[in-house]
């Protein structure tokens, strides 16, 4: 191996085989609205894109690609950018693809916090400002931490965790993963082979409220669908039930698919859907992908094609967007044991 191999392919991008087969033949311009190691972006590119728009707003991402992306030319252009801006950048494209959540190129740096199997600062956050997870977790107090955990991580003992942060700050505050990591795991059974490790749903949850993952999740949906021109592909990739729920809810709200249909309602006149399904279902990893990436285990690709239809509006708790309460920045919750 050559010592450029890590920079071409330091991950293997998710569902790309099942995307690049949805939309063949790939043509046109794309946004890449998760750039990261640019997986994606490689991947339509060598399909046949005319360009692809790679936007991240992880200074990182666009450091690693500076080696290899001379070689595209003008058929690639980097945009540091929060994807819920990416009609900002480019409208009227082929197609847009969004893998969300954390990348392993930011999971394999200790130094950005994300691991709970790494020692490290407690950071997380993709853009490197703002407020960290460590100011979050030696700042809020328990309620508001409870909520966190529970909504965003679907935590059911986000309470008992919350109550242990807190107690535990008293002594000194909480700057590093595995000092969080541990006292996480203190407060559960102890996980079986196979299991995920426990702090696996806190840590997903702090990452979210650190990058309000879901309120640009929603904002991006809403991009893309401005972005895209008549006939042009949405794709985009989940890892979590929360996110997958939001994706197939906007999905359907803008395809007109909600599945509230009464033969017995008078007809109401509705706006045209904006988006056409691409299948009733999510795609999921083959059991051939499955063996070359386990990290595509929980993945789930939703694909969409946009219509003639205007651009509009959609009220967030439409599709169940969870919300965030007015008085505190937290998320509303009733759970949490």
């Amino acid at each position: 191996m050559t010592e450029k191999t890590p920079e071409k392919a330091p991950h293997v991008p998710v569902l790309l085989r099942p995307l690049l087969r949805a939309v063949a033949p790939v043509e046109g311009v794309w946004i890449d609205g998760t750039f990261g190691a640019g997986g994606y972006t490689r991947g339509l590119l060598e399909a046949g894109a005319a360009q692809v728009i790679g936007i991240d707003r992880d200074p990182l991402a666009h450091e690693m690609a500076a080696p290899w992306v001379a070689e595209y030319g003008d058929r690639l252009r980097l945009v540091q950018s929060n994807f819920a801006q990416m009609d900002e950048a480019a409208t009227g494209v082929d197609g847009v693809v969004l893998d969300l959540g954390v990348s392993s190129m930011q999971l394999d740096r200790a130094e950005r916090g994300f691991s709970f199997m790494k020692e490290g600062p407690l950071d997380m956050r993709m853009s490197q400002d703002g407020p960290s997870a460590a100011d979050l977790v030696n700042e809020l107090d328990e309620v508001a931490l409870a909520e966190i955990l529970f909504v965003y991580g679907e935590e059911r003992a986000s309470r008992r965790i919350a109550k242990s942060i807190v107690r535990s700050r008293e002594d000194a505050p909480i700057t590093s993963t595995l000092r969080l990591s541990g006292l996480i795991e203190s407060c559960l059974p102890r996980s079986k082979p196979g299991q995920s490790h426990p702090a696996t749903r806190s840590f997903q949850a702090l990452r979210i409220a650190v990058n309000d993952e879901y309120g640009a999740l929603f904002a991006g949906l809403m991009a893309a669908e401005r972005a895209l021109k008549p006939g042009g592909t949405l794709a985009v990739v989940t890892f979590h039930s929360v996110e997958d729920r939001m994706v197939k809810r906007f999905l359907q709200a803008r395809a007109g698919a909600t599945g509230n249909a009464n033969r017995f309602a008078p007809v109401l006149e509705t706006e045209p859907p904006q988006f056409e399904l691409i299948g009733r279902k999510a795609v999921g990893p083959d059991p051939e992908e499955l063996d070359e990436n386990p990290r595509a285990r929980s993945a789930k690709m939703r694909l969409a094609r946009r219509t003639d239809a205007p651009s509009g509006e959609i009220d967030a708790k439409s599709i169940a967007m969870p919300m965030l309460s007015k008085s505190d920045g937290t998320a509303r919750s009733k759970g949490g044991r």
